[in-house]
């Protein structure tokens, strides 16, 4: 996957779609940051929705649509998708990134380099958030 072509912003993204109301829910908070036109940002809420349903667990999920690049450094944008549960990305490598920019997110996982995170990182962010066990 390159990042020239993968997640190519569309015209449409100068709209100011800055976030979409909440779903309502008791869970952790979770937010998929993404751009309109990105392949990966529809599975990476796929991925949280079936791990959240294995888990029991009924997420105030949130999608936010980051429309141009001073968005992705107010937002502190990594790349798209990214989800943070309580506000803390789930990628537990970012600490000290500061590369914030409107293009695609690309994961170094155990099983190598993939447009989604990592499972386990979503898993145990999600069981974190919720005060669950192990």
């Amino acid at each position: 996957m390159s990042n020239g072509d993968c997640c190519a912003p569309t015209p449409d993204d100068h709209v100011d779609k800055a976030a979409t109301p909440a779903l309502a829910a008791d869970g952790p908070l979770v937010e998929i940051l993404y751009f309109d036109g990105c392949p990966n940002h529809t599975p990476a809420i796929a991925l949280v929705e079936r791990i959240s349903r294995e888990l029991r667990i009924d997420p105030e999920l949130r999608l936010v649509n980051v429309p141009d690049q001073q968005a992705a450094q107010r937002l502190r944008f990594l790349g798209s998708p990214t989800i943070r549960v309580g506000g803390v990305d789930v990628d537990p490598d970012t600490a000290e990134r500061d590369d914030y920019a409107l293009s695609c997110r690309i994961f170094r996982t155990e099983a190598g380099v993939s447009g989604q995170p990592d499972e386990r990182w979503v898993r145990e962010a999600l069981v974190r958030e919720a005060g669950l066990s192990g």
